[in-house]
């Protein structure tokens, strides 16, 4: 049900990378699978250049099937492994994934996996992991018929999830977990001061890169086939950037507000890693203050506006406080709140396994501080779009709702004549689509005078 089709497989038949990325993907899963970390800072230099492709193939992919992996895991295990075994089980979930998933041939994914546990001085596993996979090559069939009873193993995702997906999307639930269970296309945004996206399509083609235009960002483009960023060309000069396409239709959205006011003053809250603050400046003349607070993330922005040769003020700050302002109004703010993710799992599938029920209300409430603390800070006659990268209801219009009902002065702008997205409440909703955008909702809001 859930095997890898022949377009889903491109670019998975890889040079098969022996037993030393397996442990190094092992590794890099135990704080996923233990719900201690996350993916975010994965560093495949930590393999030889060959096996990256192979080693972020295997780290991504586990954790895009892992409510499957997990309970064929049980099934073949007599019993389960100690805490201290955390990697012992990553390599099980790996060989489980590379036999049901990937174009690996099944006597590498079966010995190549259970030899590994000898690098993690767990010779005691090797036997364990060798049974485990050749039963599943036997018993495949039926071991998916009977895990794939469960809806949430069957559909690769959290149940809690799939209970708050159907209830946001009733027509749409079943088509959002098809899109968050695949990988996301690579989508490029061109720098419009060094050019237009026509005049790059062309670069692509002649560079060998197959490419298509972006149906709602006017400087969008999707390659057909990812690559590295350093194969893009004018990557390093920045004439171009990686950035979904639904991420950029919030420069779009401050168009309107920004365009006939050069130089007015604009604030990007939760401005890491950056990708809309430099897309703001590659299309107006403002002076923008990008803050976030974290610090580690601030320098991924700097870097971000290095490599385009763009100018801001960056700032390590708290945006639930205003100990930061110099009390001078903004003329328009993007507030990209913190969210569930649940947009993006298709880029962030580790969010499957570490974001929880519980932390949505949490959320929220953060959300509503982060509107209620910035909303003053707006000049009268300003705008405000708010945005975040989820598809759950109670963090996006009904967020908005509360909001707009509790400020007297707020009214809503939010364009309903474009062609992205769907109406709802007094924003618009993109849910994730295959091969186009993630899950993204905004809405644009005015202060009145």
């Amino acid at each position: 049900m859930h095997r890898s089709t022949p377009s889903s497989r491109a670019g998975k038949a890889v040079q098969d990378g022996g037993q030393a990325v397996r442990v190094s993907a092992a590794r890099a899963l135990v704080p996923v699978i233990t719900g201690k970390g996350s993916l975010a800072d994965l560093d495949d230099h930590q393999v030889v250049s060959r096996d990256r492709a192979l080693f972020k193939a295997m780290c991504y992919g586990v954790c895009r099937t892992l409510p499957r992996l997990e309970a064929l895991a049980a099934q073949l295990l007599k019993t389960p492994f100690k805490a201290r075994d955390a990697d012992v089980q990553a390599l099980l979930l790996l060989g489980i994934h590379q036999l049901l998933y990937m174009r690996i041939p099944a006597h590498a994914a079966v010995g190549e996996t259970a030899g590994a546990a000898r690098l993690l001085g767990k010779e005691w596993a090797t036997k364990v992991l060798n049974g485990c996979l050749r039963r599943l090559q036997r018993e495949s069939s039926a071991l998916e018929a009977e895990v794939d009873k469960d809806p949430g193993v069957a559909l690769l995702h959290p149940r809690w999830l799939l209970k708050a997906l159907r209830q946001a999307w009733p027509d749409d639930w079943l088509t959002i977990a098809a899109a968050n269970n695949e990988p996301g296309p690579m989508t490029l945004r061109i720098n419009r001061r060094r050019g237009d996206r026509e005049a790059y399509l062309a670069r692509l083609i002649d560079s060998g890169h197959e490419a298509r235009l972006c149906a709602h960002s006017p400087d969008g483009l999707v390659l057909e086939t990812p690559c590295d960023v350093q194969a893009l060309p004018g990557f390093a000069e920045g004439d171009v950037s990686v950035q979904d396409e639904a991420a950029q239709l919030a420069a779009e959205l401050l168009g309107p507000v920004l365009a006939p006011r050069p130089g007015g003053r604009v604030l990007d809250a939760c401005c890491a890693p950056g990708g809309k603050a430099a897309h703001l400046l590659e299309l107006f003349d403002v002076d923008l203050l990008a803050l976030d607070s974290d610090d580690t993330r601030l320098a991924r922005v700097e870097d971000t506006l290095a490599r385009l040769s763009l100018s801001a003020t960056l700032l390590h700050a708290d945006a639930t406080q205003r100990d930061w302002w110099n009390g001078t109004p903004f003329d328009a703010i993007l507030l990209d709140a913190p969210c569930s993710g649940s947009g993006v799992i298709r880029r962030h599938p580790d969010i499957k396994r570490l974001r929880r029920s519980s932390d949505i209300p949490k959320l929220v409430e953060l959300q509503s501080r982060l509107l209620d603390n910035l909303w003053p800070l707006l000049r009268p006659g300003g705008s405000m779009v708010y945005a975040t990268c989820s598809v759950l209801r109670e963090e996006n219009d009904e967020q908005i709702e509360a909001f707009l009902a509790r400020t007297a002065d707020a009214i809503a702008t939010t364009p309903q004549e474009v062609s992205w997205g769907r109406p709802a409440g007094a924003g618009r909703q993109l849910l994730p689509e295959a091969e186009s955008h993630d899950g993204f909702f905004y809405a644009r809001l005015k202060r009145q005078g």
